[in-house]
Protein backbone atom coordinates (compact mmCIF):
# COMPACT_ATOMS: atom_id res chain seq x y z
CA UNK A 1 0.00 0.00 0.00
CA UNK A 2 3.03 2.66 0.59
CA UNK A 3 4.20 1.95 -2.97
CA UNK A 4 0.51 2.94 -4.42
CA UNK A 5 0.42 5.99 -1.80
CA UNK A 6 3.87 6.91 -3.33
CA UNK A 7 2.22 6.80 -7.19
CA UNK A 8 -0.67 8.22 -6.44
CA UNK A 9 1.67 11.27 -4.43
CA UNK A 10 3.34 11.12 -7.93
CA UNK A 11 0.47 11.51 -10.47
CA UNK A 12 -0.93 13.88 -8.18
CA UNK A 13 2.27 16.25 -8.71
CA UNK A 14 2.45 16.03 -12.78
CA UNK A 15 -1.32 16.90 -12.59
CA UNK A 16 -0.93 19.86 -10.11
CA UNK A 17 2.15 21.06 -12.64
CA UNK A 18 0.33 19.88 -16.10
CA UNK A 19 -2.76 22.71 -14.45
CA UNK A 20 -0.47 24.72 -13.94
CA UNK A 21 1.25 25.30 -17.09
CA UNK A 22 -1.84 25.02 -18.93
CA UNK A 23 -3.16 27.84 -16.85
CA UNK A 24 0.20 29.70 -18.24
CA UNK A 25 -0.49 28.61 -21.90
CA UNK A 26 -4.22 29.52 -21.79
CA UNK A 27 -3.08 33.34 -20.47
CA UNK A 28 0.21 33.58 -22.62
CA UNK A 29 -2.30 32.86 -25.95
CA UNK A 30 -4.70 35.73 -24.70
CA UNK A 31 -1.14 37.60 -24.98
CA UNK A 32 -0.58 37.03 -27.61
CA UNK A 33 -3.72 37.66 -28.97
CA UNK A 34 -3.58 41.07 -27.86
CA UNK A 35 -0.05 41.78 -29.52
CA UNK A 36 -2.05 40.59 -32.61
CA UNK A 37 -4.73 43.10 -32.34
CA UNK A 38 -1.87 45.82 -31.89
CA UNK A 39 0.02 44.55 -35.45
CA UNK A 40 -3.55 44.69 -37.14
CA UNK A 41 -4.74 48.33 -36.08
CA UNK A 42 -1.52 49.11 -37.72
CA UNK A 43 -2.86 48.50 -41.02
CA UNK A 44 0.20 47.19 -42.53
CA UNK A 45 -1.31 45.59 -45.20
CA UNK A 46 -1.72 41.74 -46.58
CA UNK A 47 1.81 41.03 -46.40
CA UNK A 48 1.29 40.83 -42.23
CA UNK A 49 -2.51 40.20 -42.06
CA UNK A 50 -2.27 36.78 -43.70
CA UNK A 51 -0.41 35.16 -41.22
CA UNK A 52 -2.19 37.40 -38.11
CA UNK A 53 -5.35 35.81 -39.40
CA UNK A 54 -3.94 32.18 -39.58
CA UNK A 55 -2.31 32.96 -35.85
CA UNK A 56 -5.67 34.02 -34.37
CA UNK A 57 -6.91 30.87 -35.79
CA UNK A 58 -4.53 28.94 -34.37
CA UNK A 59 -4.92 30.59 -30.70
CA UNK A 60 -8.38 29.65 -30.23
CA UNK A 61 -7.79 26.21 -31.64
CA UNK A 62 -5.05 25.88 -28.94
CA UNK A 63 -7.23 27.81 -26.16
CA UNK A 64 -9.51 24.77 -26.78
CA UNK A 65 -7.42 21.79 -26.71
CA UNK A 66 -6.12 23.63 -23.50
CA UNK A 67 -8.88 23.49 -22.54
CA UNK A 68 -9.99 20.31 -23.42
CA UNK A 69 -6.55 19.20 -21.32
CA UNK A 70 -7.46 20.55 -18.35
CA UNK A 71 -10.42 18.83 -18.23
CA UNK A 72 -8.87 15.88 -18.82
CA UNK A 73 -6.52 16.59 -15.74
CA UNK A 74 -9.40 17.81 -13.48
CA UNK A 75 -10.89 14.21 -14.47
CA UNK A 76 -7.89 12.46 -13.57
CA UNK A 77 -7.34 14.42 -9.98
CA UNK A 78 -11.09 13.58 -9.01
CA UNK A 79 -10.26 9.51 -10.00
CA UNK A 80 -6.53 9.92 -7.91
CA UNK A 81 -9.00 11.34 -4.85
CA UNK A 82 -11.35 8.34 -5.17
CA UNK A 83 -8.46 5.86 -5.91
CA UNK A 84 -9.08 2.83 -4.17
CA UNK A 85 -5.78 1.80 -2.64
CA UNK A 86 -6.31 -1.93 -2.87
CA UNK A 87 -6.63 -1.63 -6.99
CA UNK A 88 -3.09 -3.11 -8.57
CA UNK A 89 -0.94 0.12 -9.81
CA UNK A 90 -0.64 -1.46 -12.85
CA UNK A 91 -4.28 -1.20 -13.61
CA UNK A 92 -6.50 1.28 -15.00
CA UNK A 93 -4.88 4.60 -13.22
CA UNK A 94 -1.30 4.08 -14.82
CA UNK A 95 -2.92 3.21 -18.29
CA UNK A 96 -5.06 6.13 -18.11
CA UNK A 97 -1.82 8.72 -17.16
CA UNK A 98 -0.13 7.10 -19.65
CA UNK A 99 -2.44 8.54 -22.64
CA UNK A 100 -2.61 11.68 -20.77
CA UNK A 101 1.11 12.17 -20.38
CA UNK A 102 1.80 11.27 -24.09
CA UNK A 103 -1.19 13.94 -25.12
CA UNK A 104 0.23 16.71 -22.79
CA UNK A 105 4.42 16.11 -24.69
CA UNK A 106 2.47 16.22 -27.76
CA UNK A 107 0.87 19.42 -27.45
CA UNK A 108 4.35 21.01 -25.25
CA UNK A 109 5.69 20.44 -28.36
CA UNK A 110 3.38 21.52 -30.24
CA UNK A 111 2.58 24.89 -28.60
CA UNK A 112 6.07 26.03 -28.31
CA UNK A 113 6.28 25.54 -32.23
CA UNK A 114 3.70 27.86 -32.30
CA UNK A 115 5.16 29.96 -29.91
CA UNK A 116 8.51 30.41 -31.71
CA UNK A 117 5.99 30.86 -35.22
CA UNK A 118 5.07 33.96 -33.50
CA UNK A 119 8.04 35.34 -31.99
CA UNK A 120 9.66 35.51 -35.42
CA UNK A 121 6.57 37.38 -36.58
CA UNK A 122 6.37 39.57 -33.63
CA UNK A 123 9.87 40.38 -34.14
CA UNK A 124 9.19 40.89 -38.26
CA UNK A 125 6.04 43.54 -37.33
CA UNK A 126 5.96 45.06 -33.75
Amino acid sequence: MQTKVVYLSDLKFNLETWKRELRFHFNEMDTFQEKLEEIASREFGMKALTPLENFQNRIMIEKDVISKLMHRCKAKMRNVQLADYNENIDGRLQNEQNTLRDDMKIYIKLHYELKEEMMNYFLEWL
